[in-house]
């Protein structure tokens, strides 16, 4: 942010400022576009990044404020057509799964296979969201540490050694259960998104900003960035958008959000006197 207010000779206000505005219009965009959207497998996720400082240093920072610490990234992706359905910033407890897999349900327009990981939070909110209208299961991953953990590990991630599946509703095909490319759009987003870099200075200071983060880059991967294996964008190939957009037409979504500039006010001087 500091360098494009140097390039561009604006103030750090002003780049922050329209961040904001980005944000704000592209999550409205989402919110209103991605409806009645056409899915068969349907493959859900969670990702780690801190506000402010991580959850262990959040007593001793300085100034912190009360939604400073570890924050989670809920994702949503259609895999077949690589697109983000639903997203939601917040913690990893019960009451945002309820609420996640709620807002899920109201973007599908027919049943779905679903997978996710063993978070056990999920199997409630999908109860509650789905019913039974649902092919549901859940992909458990096992984890194992290394005998001799070298130095260079120690930001590492536990060696996986399998995974097993486990139907939880309706008659979902095991072959298909799988969380590979939600994980793999994990990546995307680490590797797009400065504040999701491991050992980073980069982090958001304020939750409100890392939202309209989100909310830009989910619409820009969606709508204007061509998948590699599909040749087109995942909301084309998913049939809710029939063209391909640029940033500049990001830009238009936010001056259409800008209030229209009314008539300047007139005053009638009194000459009665």
């Amino acid at each position: 942010m500091r360098s494009i207010s140097r390039v561009v000779g604006v103030s750090i206000n002003t780049v922050s400022k329209i961040l904001v505005q980005a944000g704000e219009a592209c999550a409205a965009y989402h919110d209103e576009t991605v409806r009645k959207v056409n899915a068969s497998k349907v493959q859900c996720d969670e990702i780690w990044s801190f506000v402010y400082a991580k959850q262990k240093n959040v007593k001793t920072a300085k100034a912190a404020p009360s939604d400073a610490g570890d924050v989670w990234t809920w994702t949503a992706l259609d895999s077949d057509s690589k697109m983000i359905l639903s997203w939601m910033v917040g913690g990893r407890d019960a009451g945002y799964a309820i609420e996640f897999m709620d807002d899920l349900r109201s973007r599908l327009a027919n049943r779905v296979q679903l997978t996710t990981d063993g978070h056990k939070a999920y199997l409630e909110a999908v109860e509650g969201a789905f019913g039974g209208d649902v092919d549901y299961a859940q992909l458990i991953k096992l984890y194992g540490e290394e005998p001799h953990k070298s130095p260079e590990r120690k930001y590492s991630p536990s060696v996986c050694t399998g995974a097993r599946k486990r139907r939880v509703e309706g008659s979902p095909d095991l072959a298909h259960v799988s969380t590979s490319h939600v994980e793999h759009q994990n990546l995307t987003m680490r590797m797009s998104m400065r504040r999701f870099t491991r050992l980073t200075n980069a982090f958001s200071k304020k939750v409100e900003n890392h939202i309209h983060m989100l909310s830009l880059y989910f619409v820009y991967y969606n709508f204007c960035r061509i998948h590699k294996s599909l040749k087109v964008t995942p909301a084309m190939e998913a049939g809710v958008s029939d063209a391909l957009h640029d940033i500049e037409w990001i830009v238009g979504l936010i001056d259409a959000r800008a209030p229209k500039p009314g008539r300047p006010k007139t005053y009638k001087k009194d000459i009665s006197n």
